[in-house]
């Protein structure tokens, strides 16, 4: 029986590349072994096999040097980008934006922060968000595989289905928050340029760089990052001249612990939210890779921006607090929210500050392109029919759903924004406290891995005790978190702050580590 994209069995077994599991006649929904390479790599060339429509569309893609690889694993063979550089800068790229910006402005804006205590939050809550991004980009070089088909080997062949959803949900809802704060700065520039243009022009331009895959993402990111910096360096020099920061008074007591664990969580989703797809950007890594040498260079491809841009955030924010009927930066970001702001730190520039803001909103292609191209090789993983939908049609069409979202979310972005971190603090602290259970305590390291088995459910983990501890992960975060929807009760007791990421990693960690030697005795694998 053929698909809708004509893909029929027989282009199965033309292309085993594309699903290197075949489904027997009877249309058992168990898959069994056909690959008949012992690691499980694909060659390149093997896309273009056959006469299906999938082999013509990935003909024209290969003349087009387009990016054909969806979730296949990587041939040590094609493993040629052999700067740690490219690592350092994908995420130096995607951090020096003004999205980073805008969760540095949330400390006072939202939270009622004074700016020491807002300082230091950024800090040591991106210093822990970030390790587990370090720690994933680790995997892509020994493994040439991407990070939700790594996450197999954690979380089982169907279980790990619900995490890529939630990582679809993940990535198109940072794409669309990107997109809304790359329009507030359009509007900035010009007032009349309403907020949908503004989402447009970031979506279409992310769509230009992401369609064409790894390699063009890269060569992007390595060099976008210079013009932001250096229109930040210009609004971190005028705010100075200008006098106007402001060291607004540091709260005491349980209600300051509340503020600054809620603004933690949500800086602490903003630095890991990168944890779910690290290790799709070190695919390409040759396998000889410094395991040590590429966790500095993601790390500090990512604690620079994050620390300059937040901190210029809570920097600029404080002048909102200046007396006075007439403060330009509280009147910018009312009307325009932080592309406003900013541009009232601009403003005494003229033209050329209209141009730094542009220069600004553009920079949010550069956060938006891991978003876009992890999304389509997360959505390879759900099926072996959506594997076989090449990667950048599946760019295309997330492109297409964050554009849908953020048109409508415009003018609500603040309380989206601060909703939505949360959100992803909490699924990726429980996320992370399930890998680093397995990795350490029972796959022991890296040598605990077992490459030729990625694609094949009969051999992968069961999931159960992966499922379970998630689930648990669940509840800490229910009984930690705090939202105006919800808070829990060890969260009232930490003066309504939130602390459901730290519960959810607890949990999880904890129960996984109690239920997997039972699993591991009772399924052998």
């Amino acid at each position: 029986m053929r698909s809708k994209f004509g893909f029929g069995s027989r282009d199965v077994e033309k292309n085993p590349q594309v699903d290197n599991t075949s489904y027997d006649s009877n249309n058992s929904s168990e898959p069994h072994d056909h690959d008949t390479v012992s690691d499980g790599a694909v060659p390149g060339e093997s896309f273009e096999y056959g006469n299906s429509l999938y082999a013509k569309i990935q003909r024209v893609a290969g003349k087009l040097n387009v990016e054909q690889r969806g979730v296949e694993r990587v041939p040590e063979n094609e493993r040629t980008d052999t700067s740690y550089f490219n690592i350092g800068s994908m995420w130096l790229a995607a951090d020096m934006v003004s999205s980073s910006f805008a969760i540095g402005v949330l400390g006072i804006s939202s939270f009622d922060l004074g700016t020491i205590d807002a300082f230091l939050v950024c800090l040591f809550f991106n210093l822990l968000g970030i390790l587990t991004v370090c720690f994933f980009s680790c995997f892509g070089p020994p493994f040439g595989l991407r990070q939700m088909v790594l996450s197999r080997y954690w979380f089982g062949w169907y279980p790990v289905k619900i995490i890529a959803i939630l990582n679809v949900i993940a990535c198109i809802g940072w794409s669309a928050s990107n997109a809304i704060v790359g329009a507030q700065l359009l509007n900035a520039v010009n007032g009349t340029v309403p907020g949908f243009a503004g989402i447009l022009i970031i979506t279409f331009c992310t769509l230009f760089v992401t369609f064409a895959g790894y390699k063009v993402v890269h060569i992007y990111e390595k060099w976008s990052w210079i013009p932001t910096f250096i229109v930040f360096m210009i609004v971190l020099g005028v705010f100075a001249h200008s006098g106007d920061f402001q060291n607004i008074p540091m709260g005491v007591g349980t209600s300051e612990m509340g503020k600054c664990l809620s603004f933690g969580s949500t800086v602490y989703g903003f630095a890991t939210g990168w944890t779910s797809y690290a290790a799709d950007y070190t695919v390409y890594q040759p396998a000889d890779r410094s395991r040590r040498k590429v966790f500095i260079s993601t790390w500090l491809g990512l604690i620079f921006p994050l620390l300059l841009t937040e901190f210029l955030g809570i920097a600029v924010m404080s002048a909102s607090a200046i007396n006075g009927q007439d403060n330009k930066y509280f009147d910018g970001y009312q009307t325009s929210g932080n592309g406003g702001l900013i541009g009232a730190v601009l403003d005494p520039l003229g033209g050329f500050g209209k141009f730094c803001l542009v220069i600004l909103a553009l920079s949010i292609i550069a956060n938006n392109c891991p978003n876009i191209y992890s999304v389509s090789l997360t959505l390879q993983v759900l099926h072996e029919r959506t594997q076989r939908v090449p990667r950048f049609i599946w760019t295309f069409l997330a492109s297409c759903v964050s554009l849908a979202i953020a048109i409508p979310g415009y003018s609500h972005f603040e309380t989206v924004l601060e909703n939505f971190m949360n959100l992803i603090a909490y699924w990726l602290a429980i996320y992370s406290g399930i890998t680093v259970s397995d990795h350490f305590i029972f796959k022991r390291g890296f040598g605990g891995y077992r490459i030729e088995i990625y694609d094949k459910p009969n051999k992968l983990p069961i999931g159960i005790a992966a499922s379970i501890a998630f689930c648990f992960g669940v509840a800490g975060v229910a009984v930690g978190m705090s939202q105006s929807w919800w808070t829990g009760p060890i969260a009232h007791h930490a003066g309504d702050g939130d602390v459901g990421f730290e519960l959810g990693f607890a949990f999880a960690f904890t129960v996984y580590t109690a239920l997997r030697p039972l699993e591991l005795n009772y399924f052998g694998r």
